[in-house]
């Protein structure tokens, strides 16, 4: 299935898109059912479309908006576009009072059709794209200085026909994989481990930490045994390296552009996409 209209609805820290031709050019030729347990933007399920898919992210939020757009994607639409259209003369204080609403709904756990409009809002007008919450859950990036529409109304329409025959999960990793088998595909997108050792940071309050990265890469080891095709990306780094290395799987480093760092001569680092097969 291919459609030039469908395109990730949010930018998500660690997003796949200046990745996909290496991504692409390294996947199985055939495979069954298509998994992406940290699923983010979806620059991946949205460039191939598979027929047969489950996707998953252990941020509600994001999982919300996947859910509505899918579901009542008429109704989201006009949620954005009033949110887009009402009158807001001074942008900074119009965009730091829809974040204080979004943190309201985040703290009752209204998880509906408003927060998911509001979600997509905040993450096309917050510094960088970037989804980051502090200490309590609260979403704290600034404002960003744009005005610009927050969807693209065709592409929404898109995205919720092909997200009717996907899979939707909110949950932990492990989860989302346990009926993956033999011939199975699992992109495994997982948080990036840190370029500094000492600090370990996450989207989520949840965190992935040390612990987290290691009981990944028993799952792999365990998708691998069970007859998956798997194909992990992360930072080239040492500790990704121990965990992977060894153990007969293709290791192959890429360049990439770091766009989030707000220092420029930081913005080009290494990748790893580590494959199974």
């Amino acid at each position: 299935m291919s459609n030039s209209n469908v395109a990730p609805f949010v930018k998500w820290a660690g997003g796949k898109r200046q990745l996909l031709p290496q991504i692409k050019e390294r996947m199985p030729e055939k495979y069954n059912k298509y998994y992406e347990p940290f699923v983010g933007g979806g620059a991946l399920t949205f460039e191939l479309l598979p027929a047969n898919a489950l996707i998953n992210d252990i941020n509600k939020a994001l999982i919300n908006a996947y859910r509505q757009i899918c579901h009542e994607p008429e109704v989201f639409l006009a949620a954005v576009n009033q949110l887009d259209n009402e009158m807001w003369e001074d942008g900074k204080q119009y965009y730091y009072s829809l974040r204080e609403r979004y943190n309201d709904k985040l703290m009752k756990l209204e998880y509906d059709v408003e927060l998911a409009a509001l979600f997509v809002f905040i993450n096309k007008h917050c510094f960088n794209g970037l989804y980051r919450v502090n200490g309590k859950g609260l979403f704290n990036v600034p404002y960003n200085n744009s005005r610009k529409s927050s969807v693209e109304e065709n592409s929404i329409m898109e995205i919720s026909r092909f997200l009717r025959g996907v899979t939707i999960m909110e949950g932990d990793f492990e989860v989302a994989c346990a009926t993956a088998g033999k011939g199975d595909f699992v992109f495994i997108d997982s948080p990036y481990a840190p370029l500094n050792p000492t600090s370990f940071e996450s989207y989520t309050k949840e965190g992935f930490d040390m612990e987290s990265h290691k009981r990944l890469a028993r799952l792999y080891d365990e998708l691998t045994e069970r007859g998956c095709y798997c194909m992990l990306t992360n930072h080239n780094t040492e500790l990704i390296n121990e965990l992977y290395g060894n153990k007969g799987y293709k290791i192959d480093v890429v360049s990439v552009k770091r766009m989030i760092n707000s220092d420029a001569s930081k913005r080009v680092g290494e990748e790893v996409i580590i494959c199974n097969y």
